[in-house]
């Protein structure tokens, strides 16, 4: 498939996944592990972490930026030895956590600190909502904090250039800054950047606009966005499709449809593929790819998301951490070949003589 200027070999990428192990934003030898083992997975395209434009935009201390040079460095040095081993598509998703910033790390809780502490930090967002009942209000972004944001986004967005990545896709899901204008429920502004749908998507189209001219015009950027709230009142699926098409209008060249987390009143209906259904709705309403999301773990299941116009690509995220080998193994499955490294030929089976491409 074609994307822009970017071609995939097949139609799984490798979704985000935040790995909570940075150094003042920056990229540690665990990242070179993580992505190096991903690089090889046989996927199309392997897209790198929430990456934070501002150093208060990161969810955790411990997450990836690209705000300075010393972050581009670090990211730039994973690279390097990706390259030398691996000729697999890389992207990046550019982040900002608004108020779900300032948190522990998952595996210790996840808890928010408060900004006295030592870990902490004062957060921003749309509305002086905080995302849980005992937060610490975030503070209303008001002209330079938005000015601030987006010269933030577009000074990453030429990070992302100078470093050569294939992709920038813009984080507007999971309840984090961009989602949050989008919300109903956590936008309540009464300016030009609150009230209607209009006003509430005014921002992040600001945002992708910003990144797509600090990135160069023949490489791709896409949008990651949560379907619905889960919430009633919130933001939907509708809405949903009201900014796709805005963000089609403005050059966007795929979107991904994941869900939820912008309020803990969330009631997700967890089950196999249950985002599809929002993919397949945004897939019918624009012409741009449409990435599926979530729980999608059998090799049949992801080809007839495929195979049934739900959506051009499917995502993997978890499933693929827990076997870094997903796509072989569903080439072995459906009767298909796939990209591996010449170092592990001879891993291929003696009845799948034909599993291994290797040009």
């Amino acid at each position: 498939m074609r994307v822009r200027n970017l071609e995939l070999r097949n139609r799984i990428v490798i979704a985000p996944m935040c790995q909570y192990s940075a150094e003042d934003g920056r990229m540690t030898d665990w990242h070179l592990i993580h992505l190096g083992q991903l690089a090889l997975s046989g996927a199309a395209l392997l897209t790198i972490e929430a990456t934070a434009v501002l150093p208060e935009g990161r969810i955790t201390y411990a997450d990836v930026g690209l705000w300075n040079n010393e972050t581009e460095a670090a990211i730039g040095r994973v690279l390097d030895s990706i390259r030398r081993w691996s000729d697999v598509p890389v992207g990046i998703q550019l982040a900002h956590a608004g108020r779900k910033a300032s948190t522990e790390v998952p595996w210790k809780g996840g808890r928010q600190f408060a900004p006295q502490q030592s870990l902490g930090w004062q957060t921003v967002a749309p509305s002086p909502i905080p995302f849980a009942e005992g937060e610490t209000a975030p503070t209303a972004l008001d002209r330079d904090g938005l000015k601030r944001v987006r010269d933030a986004f577009a000074a990453s967005a030429q990070r992302a250039a100078n470093l050569g990545l294939d992709l920038i896709q813009l984080h507007a899901a999971h309840g984090y800054l961009m989602h949050e204008f989008l919300s109903p429920l956590s936008n309540r502004r009464d300016d030009e950047y609150g009230g209607s749908l209009e006003n509430r998507m005014r921002f992040p189209l600001e945002i992708f606009d910003t990144i797509r001219a600090a990135f160069p015009a023949e490489k791709t950027v896409s949008v990651r966005v949560s379907g619905t709230d889960w919430v009633d009142g919130g933001w939907d699926i509708e809405q949903t499709i009201a900014f796709a098409q805005q963000l089609e209008k403005h050059g966007c060249d795929a979107i991904h449809i994941s869900s939820g987390g912008l309020s803990p009143a969330q009631k997700i209906p967890l089950g196999p593929g249950y985002q599809v259904p929002l993919a397949r709705a945004v897939k019918h309403a624009v012409k741009m790819a449409v990435v599926a999301v979530g729980l999608i773990t059998g090799f049949e299941q992801a080809e007839a998301i495929v195979g049934t116009g739900d959506a051009d690509l499917v995502a993997l995220a978890r499933t693929v951490l827990y076997d870094p080998r997903w796509p072989w193994h569903a080439a072995a499955a459906l009767g298909a070949r796939v990209h591996a490294p010449k170092q592990y030929l001879r891993s291929q089976p003696s009845h799948l003589k034909d599993l291994f491409d290797t040009k």
